[in-house]
């Protein structure tokens, strides 16, 4: 089989198992040894999104190092698996799980499945799991695996792209149906705002119209989450500068009406455009 070839690799990953199991065994390291499942969730996170900061970045040498220190949690709760009463996993587990579902969910490759390209590929897929939860008596729907702590924003995009494999999803062809969709959805939005105390009506059309905003970026083929985070960082750069212009002057930027403020965003625009 495959698999043994495949898992026969694990090897690779024994030298960062054993630094963190010296690290958590007695006389190891104090921080280490007090961690539990449930502290280093935070940590993932975060290695995760500064993984995916430097790959934005397109730093190869953030990326490497980020990566790694991603598989350092990846490793670290396989190790706190293994320590548990019940000696649940260990790593060698977690590559040969990985291993076998690779192997199961690409029958295309591995199999005598055929697949003319990666729509099919995907729809192949989500048949493929839905076929794993209900063997083991879980949610069968195509959303059931999206995490309900995702994002709001990739949540958005994983919704849709899921929903989009079994084949609902906006025709193919011209984006402009979706325009068109989103301006309703603005002029929704515009009437709900007419009633300022119904909030709870504003955030649901507001809703309405980021949860659209993200149907156009896959139309378009841009990642939503990284398309706001640019926006941000340029937004970021500009402001920096308008700081700048008034500590030049002596003063903060409350110093200034809006109208001066909004000349300094300017001055900053075109600086950052050459």
């Amino acid at each position: 089989m495959k698999e043994g070839i495949i898992i026969e690799n694990s090897h690779y990953f024994d030298e960062i198992v054993n630094i963190i199991e010296r690290l958590r065994a007695p006389g190891g390291c104090p921080w280490d040894r007090k961690q539990t499942l449930e502290t280093i969730r935070t940590p993932i996170t975060e290695e995760a999104y500064e993984l995916a900061d430097a790959i934005t970045k397109h730093d190869m040498q953030a990326i490497r190092e980020e990566a790694g220190d991603l598989l350092l949690q990846v490793v670290f709760v396989a190790s706190l698996a293994k320590e548990s009463d019940s000696g649940a996993f260990d790593m060698k587990d977690v590559v040969r799980t990985i291993c076998d579902k690779l192997i199961r969910r690409h029958p295309h490759v591995f199999g005598e499945i055929k697949a003319k390209d990666s729509d099919e590929v995907l729809r192949n897929w989500e048949k493929i799991k839905t076929q794993e939860r209900l063997e083991k008596h879980e949610d069968t729907s195509i959303l059931a695996g999206v995490p309900d702590n995702l994002p709001p924003l990739l949540k958005a995009n994983r919704i849709q792209g899921k929903a989009a494999h079994v084949g609902f999803d906006w025709p193919a062809g011209s984006p402009e149906p979706l325009f068109a969709k989103l301006d309703e959805e603005i002029n929704e939005l515009k009437e709900a705002a007419n009633n300022p105390d119904d909030l709870s009506h504003i955030e649901d059309e507001l809703g309405d119209v980021l949860f659209m905003t993200v149907n156009i970026a896959r139309r378009l083929k841009v990642d939503p989450d990284a398309a706001l985070n640019k926006v941000c960082e340029k937004f970021r750069k500009r402001f920096a500068l308008m700081e700048e212009f008034a500590q030049s002057e002596g003063k903060t930027l409350s110093d200034y009406t809006l109208s001066e403020l909004d000349s300094f965003w300017d001055k900053a625009k075109e600086i950052l455009k050459k």
